[in-house]
């Protein structure tokens, strides 16, 4: 398995990393769609959100307290930010490990896509 998502998380490539824990990495994206925009990642690879198990509930809640925890760092808690997840190619999703957008900044639309 060649995830550029797991290199990252186990630093073998580069990345503006905002923050890090036991379990979790978050990192600027590379191509971003608002003032603020970060990836958040659990370390363990699980491809989609359809691949998570019962034993990945803490970590899916560890993953929206690190986007809330950064959100809050970054000064775009108060007024408001975006959190997305992708599943699967038609949503979206190019990197096949499961992460969180967080985005904020500016007004956001709706409908997104």
């Amino acid at each position: 398995m060649d995830c550029i998502f797991c290199r990252i998380a186990e630093k073998r490539l580069p990345a503006k990393i905002v923050y890090e824990d036991d379990s979790v990495v978050a990192f600027e994206d590379i191509n971003p769609q608002a003032p603020v925009h970060v990836l958040v990642i659990p370390r363990k690879h699980i491809p989609t959100s359809l691949d998570l198990e019962e034993e990945d509930n803490v970590l899916v809640g560890r993953l929206f307290q690190a986007a809330n925890r950064i959100a809050r760092q970054k000064g775009i808690a108060d007024r408001g930010f975006r959190i997305v997840t992708n599943c699967n190619k038609d949503a979206g999703q190019t990197v096949f490990h499961i992460h969180i957008h967080l985005m904020g900044g500016r007004p956001m639309g709706w409908p997104p896509g």
